[in-house]
């Protein structure tokens, strides 16, 4: 019997899903996949894939949904993995490796090598990216963050990184970068307007250009090439319209009365 579970949360992942879960032949043959309402082929490719699908319609953010995927892992291990990544073989011996190994209070880091508009980026804070992926299932969990939720941490856990990448093909065009980059950014400002925080349009200037400086010169972007300045610009771009976002909302109309 399978000791290792790998699962992921999908919506609309025919271009993806059937590169993402051929890369994991052989590592287990225990899949569980929520899907949160595709209207494409999603859910027939991860059936052809053996995974049990899992239909969860009623969207409260990534970690809500990664929470609800993880009450359907039954085995010792879960790996966390998204439609538009690829596991290398590298990688791949390195989780049979550790699961292996069975050390309930180890949770492990993968580092994750993106493609981004036609090259691998390996500057510009991008590589290695590291990620919690794979750990004991019932160790730890995802927070409930909407947006760029984390695995927890418990006190007693040690962290080790895995050999091997994990490809990312994070997007597919410009038009494709600019749709998540607005999702995001509406997440982000709404999350802190119920929290109750206010912001400027010159602090989203400031964190703006503070990206751009930080990615293209301090993390070394210019390395990575055109990709990289043009990564570097876009990046500044979506932090300012978070902070403008945040601040649009708390902009009242004039009274109608």
């Amino acid at each position: 019997m399978s000791r290792l579970t790998i699962a992921l949360i999908v919506k609309n992942e025919t271009a993806n899903l059937s590169a993402c879960l051929s890369s994991c032949v052989g590592l287990t043959d225990q899949i569980v996949v929520v899907d949160s309402g595709s209207q494409d082929d999603t859910v027939a490719i991860a059936q052809r894939h053996g995974a049990q699908v899992h239909r969860h319609d009623q969207w409260q953010g990534f970690g809500y949904q990664r929470q609800i995927a993880q009450r359907y892992v039954k085995t010792d291990w879960v790996l966390w993995l998204d439609a538009d990544e690829r596991l290398t073989p590298a990688l791949a011996t390195s989780i049979a490796q550790a699961v292996e190994a069975d050390d309930r209070r180890c949770l492990y880091q993968v580092s994750r090598l993106s493609w981004v508009f036609g090259r691998f980026i390996r500057h510009s804070g991008w590589y290695p990216d590291r990620v919690i992926r794979l750990y004991p299932t019932n160790l730890t969990g995802y927070t409930t963050a909407p947006v760029h939720e984390s695995v927890i941490v418990p006190p007693e856990a040690t962290v080790k990184v895995l050999s091997g990448d994990l490809l990312h093909f994070t997007y597919r065009d410009l038009h494709h970068y600019l749709v998540k980059s607005a999702q995001y950014a509406e997440l982000w400002a709404s999350e802190r307007q119920a929290q109750g925080k206010i912001t400027s349009l010159s602090q989203g200037l400031i964190h703006g250009l503070g990206c751009f400086l930080k990615m293209y010169v301090f993390k070394a972007g210019f390395l990575d090439g055109k990709q990289g300045f043009l990564l570097a610009l876009l990046s500044a771009h979506s932090t300012f319209v978070k902070y403008a976002n945040l601040w649009v909302k708390h902009q009242t109309p004039p009274n109608q009365g």
